[in-house]
């Protein structure tokens, strides 16, 4: 009866998102309150069915019941808990009434917290959040239903796919829908201005806190996902340009564009029907990685389905929201009206220029990702876009955005001046210039632009210290003071300052992984011993154990540094018998400041050996912090009372006004 309740509670789901998608609709076109409400109360119960949904295939697989489809393809009675229920994301159905789940999710908040919204525009927004709800209702009802029972439940299940059962899993996924599917509402929000036919800064400053919350999220569903093909694929890598690597890399970038395009309108209401359509297109970049994952046009570790029913209806799905939504922007962007002019050389002109570079190198990575798909539709022909091409196309245009980076906080609103911005970043600079000597001086080999780079990063950092020590006063003003005017600083300037130095900080992991990366390759036995980077490390033996639901090989080796036992790394090599004999590599990490130590398995030989790869990879990990500490500078922007989700409370002379209940 779960399964069967579970489905159920979906249909009703559809249900409810059919009566949000239109009645509320017609409230607004005839100013009902009543009518219009109805879009808060549909959001909330939709919710309410579609957790319920997603808690019974939850307990389907914690509680293995195999005669249920879903459960049987994608778990074992002997598989760890963790796994049963990060399994339930890690196949096509699941992931699915996962993403629709947080679809629900977001038109929940939105109908909980936008209170201060007004009525019609809340009503608006709610049922353009049911339309998309609606057609992925429709999707997984039709072709990706997760509740189908076996009319001959077997005793034991296939297990999950070796590779995912990890607990990178529990994170990665639900991070990178929490980020693509809250890009929705900054795409529900867009549809509705243009229904209305009125943008103004009000709509910007409601707009922004969402588009922030997906875009935190993005941006750590990407380092987490980036980090787990790192250490869990075995190959060393931290990105590898897989066409759905890029599917999330897009909209991030259009993501990072619109919030500063909308920072543009919030202040100086220009740039309204930029940020529109950069609202379309980030969410409908969303929707193409959707469709490039689950069509079967790709072939990818991270690609959940290869039927091409479902790839169809998806792609109906994108005609009917990307061509509908550019439809409609075409019909109404011209009755828009225009805001505030500025100067080429201001902030919001240094905003436009950032908007520039990310939408060109966005555009780049759609070209090389799509590209291969449409020749290969139209000719036959089979080609492959890799990393060559975007590390020339990508690469420079990303540089040039960090070159910029520092200089637009230092410009004033509607009319800067360069000339005083350079002033203000001289110490900056200089600073950017021992870090090249330094890097140049202390490195050997690799290329020549290398220590450029890591001088460029440091610019980007020492240029968010400056923009703070220029908001303070430091050095210009009592230290007593200064210290006063740092902590009045709002937060959403210590979150520009985090977020701009977090990129910086994952240039220089970047940059120093992949110039002095050290590799060893070799089959070792017993006894053997590899040198690498000044670390000797010695391979005590093959040993053979046996796991929960898998046999496993450890080679343990012991690591040396400067003549002293360091530690003891345990790499692996799984077997799962219960998905065909299907093997894993389980890498072994040792971290040293900011650096690692790597170790995978290959394959055994004959003769009691086994090939290992090992690497010493400089200053790794600050490729993973970069992100974070981007997310939590965008963490303390929201957390800013001037960007609190929903509008700021009406001035007193305001407050006449009521807004929607």
């Amino acid at each position: 009866m779960i399964a069967e309740s579970g489905h159920y509670a979906m249909v009703l789901a559809l249900a409810l998102a059919l009566i949000q998608s239109t009645v509320p609709l017609l409230g607004a076109r005839l100013s009902d309150p009543a009518l219009m409400n109805i879009a808060r109360s549909t959001a909330l119960a939709q919710l309410l069915f579609v957790a319920f949904s997603f808690a019974a295939l939850v307990t389907l697989h914690v509680t293995s019941d195999f005669s249920v489809a879903n459960v049987f393809e994608n778990s074992h009675s002997l598989k760890p808990l963790i796994y049963k229920v990060t399994g339930v994301w890690g196949n096509h159905e699941g992931s699915m009434l996962l993403w629709v789940s947080i679809l629900a999710l977001f038109g929940g908040l939105v109908a909980a917290f936008g209170g201060n919204l007004p009525r019609s525009l809340r009503a608006r927004v709610l049922a353009v959040q049911a339309w998309v709800a609606s057609a992925f209702y429709l999707f997984i009802l039709g072709t990706s239903n997760p509740f189908l029972r076996l009319p001959n439940p077997p005793i034991e299940g296939r297990d999950l796919n070796p590779v995912l059962q990890d607990i990178g899993l529990a994170v990665h996924p639900p991070m990178l829908y929490l980020g693509y599917v809250g890009f929705s509402i900054s795409f529900s929000f867009a549809i509705a201005a243009l229904l209305e036919g009125r943008i103004d800064a009000a709509w910007a400053r409601w707009v922004r806190p969402w588009t922030l919350i997906a875009w935190i999220f993005l941006t750590l569903g990407i380092a987490m996902g980036s980090y787990w093909a790192y250490y869990e694929l075995g190959w060393g890598g931290w990105w590898f340009w897989d066409p759905v690597e890029n599917a999330s890399l897009m909209p991030w970038l259009a993501g990072t564009a619109l919030l500063h395009s909308a920072l543009v309108m919030e202040k100086r209401e220009a740039l309204k029907v930029w940020t529109i359509l950069l609202s379309i297109l980030t969410f409908s970049l969303s929707l193409l990685g959707t469709f490039l994952v689950r069509s079967g046009v790709l072939t990818s570790v991270h690609a959940f389905a290869t039927d091409p029913t479902r790839g169809v209806f998806i792609l109906l799905i994108l005609c009917v929201f990307i061509g509908g939504s550019l439809m409609l922007f075409a019909w109404r962007a011209s009755a828009l009206k225009q805001g505030g002019l500025f100067a080429p050389i201001s902030r919001e002109g240094a905003l436009v220029l950032n908007n520039l570079f990310l939408t060109t190198a966005c555009a780049t990575v759609f070209i090389g990702t799509l590209y291969p798909l449409g020749l290969e539709v139209l000719t036959g022909a089979k080609i492959s876009v890799g990393a060559p091409f975007f590390n020339l196309t990508f690469a420079p245009l990303f540089l040039l955005v960090m070159i910029a980076l520092p200089f637009g906080p230092m410009l004033g609103w509607k009319r800067g001046d360069l000339l005083g911005a350079a002033q203000r970043l001289l110490a900056a600079g200089v600073v950017a210039l021992f870090a090249v000597a330094i890097a140049w001086a202390w490195t050997s080999g690799g290329a020549a632009l290398a220590p450029l780079a890591i001088g460029l990063a440091v610019f980007v950092i020492a240029g968010a210290l400056t923009d703070l020590a220029e908001r303070i006063a430091l050095f210009r003003a009592p230290f007593g003071v200064a210290m006063r005017r740092m902590r009045g600083l709002p937060r959403s300037i210590w979150g520009t300052a985090f977020a701009h130095a977090g990129i910086g900080i994952a240039l220089i992991g970047i940059v120093c992984e992949t110039t002095w990366n050290t590799e060893y390759l070799g089959t070792m036995k017993a006894g053997d011993a590899a040198n690498v980077a000044g670390y000797e490390l010695r391979l005590e033996g093959l040993f053979q154990e046996q796991g929960p639901n898998y046999r496993e090989t450890t080679a343990p080796f012991t690591v040396y540094g400067g003549g002293q036992r360091i530690a003891v790394m345990r790499p692996s090599k799984r077997s799962f018998t219960t998905r065909g004999g299907m093997s894993t590599t389980e890498a072994a990490l040792l971290t040293r400041g900011a650096s690692q130590l790597y170790i995978s398995l290959g394959d055994a030989t004959p003769d009691g050996g086994i090939a290992v790869r090992i690497y010493h990879k400089p200053m790794v990990l600050l490729i993973w912090l970069g992100p974070v500490l981007m997310a939590f500078g965008g963490m303390l922007s929201l957390s800013d009372r001037r960007l609190r989700v929903g509008a700021p409370k009406p001035a007193k002379a305001l407050r006449g006004l009521q807004p929607a209940e």
